[in-house]
């Protein structure tokens, strides 16, 4: 039970590969109840009975939630009954959407521990992707803009980087541009291409004092201008004027995290190509 005055409680992620999935379901999960704070013990790559008895010390030493992908089904089956031993919760997170899957698809499952990371074609699409969005970080190499699939533009402090490297993570070879309104944008951003361009903005004052945070950093002797709201607001204006002018939708980034900020991006980006194929589509249909 979750202690009284502290609220705090213990879970343990356990988990036969990296223990991503469980950590993203777990703070999904944990985040619904912002009043209780979780410590999250992660038990990753846990495939050997050795390997769980170290675990098992653990929860007996820290119990609380416990919540586990592991396919070996032995380990499974030891791991439940000490918790049920131990009167502490217990679940196989994916087993209920494995048993929608069995069901619908009327065929079992193959066990396979890491599938999700194997080393496939979209293993190595993925690290091309990173490779090429590290090279092209913060305006690097813009005569390669054209072999992006994402171009992401905006002033200083908008997310541009962290935002790009999750992209690439997702496979999306990214590029991304600062906005200087005394600088021309470069060519090749503006002569025809198939990269998306999108543009990040964000509120004046949260520039303001991330700007500022990075200040004690910076010995800038032009630190002033960097910092002041009259300045960034005339950058955020120069932004939508260049968004604008070519048509690049504008993201507002201030209360959004760099996940939900590039799944907007992938929405975008999707809903560009849905209305391509219809318009493609139509043209095919007229010429019929």
């Amino acid at each position: 039970m979750v202690s009284g005055a502290s609220r705090i409680f213990h879970m343990h992620l356990v988990s036969d590969s990296t223990g991503e999935t469980l950590a993203a379901i777990a703070k999904a999960a944990a985040v619904q109840y912002p009043d209780v704070r979780a410590i999250e013990h992660m038990h990753a790559l846990v495939r050997t009975q050795r390997q769980l008895k170290r675990v098992l010390t653990s929860i007996e030493k820290e119990p609380g939630i416990v919540l586990y992908t592991v396919i070996n089904k032995a380990l499974g089956e030891e791991l439940e009954q000490y918790c049920k031993d131990l009167k502490v919760p217990c679940h196989p997170v994916l087993q209920p959407i494995m048993q929608i899957f069995e069901s619908y698809l009327g065929a079992p499952r193959t066990p396979t521990v890491a599938g999700q990371h194997v080393l496939d074609a979209d293993y190595f699409r993925r690290i091309d992707a990173m490779n090429f969005t590290m090279a092209h970080d913060d305006g690097r190499l813009p005569e390669n803009l054209s072999d992006a699939d994402i171009i992401v533009l905006g002033i200083s402090r908008t997310s541009k980087t962290p935002t790009s490297i999750y992209l690439a993570q997702r496979g999306y070879k990214t590029a991304n541009l600062p906005l200087v309104p005394q600088v021309a944008l470069p060519e090749r951003l503006t002569e025809p291409h198939t990269a998306f361009v999108v543009c990040l903005i964000a509120n004046a004052d949260r520039i303001a004092e991330v700007r500022r945070n990075r200040a004690a950093l910076l010995a800038d002797r032009d630190l002033e201008t960097y910092v002041d709201r009259c300045g960034i607001g005339a950058e955020i204006a120069y932004t939508r004027r260049i968004a604008a002018k070519y048509g690049w939708p504008v993201i507002d980034v201030t209360r959004r995290s760099i996940e939900e900020s590039a799944s907007m991006i992938l929405k975008l980006l999707h809903d560009r190509k849905e209305s391509g194929m219809t318009a493609a589509s139509g043209r095919r249909t007229g010429r019929d």
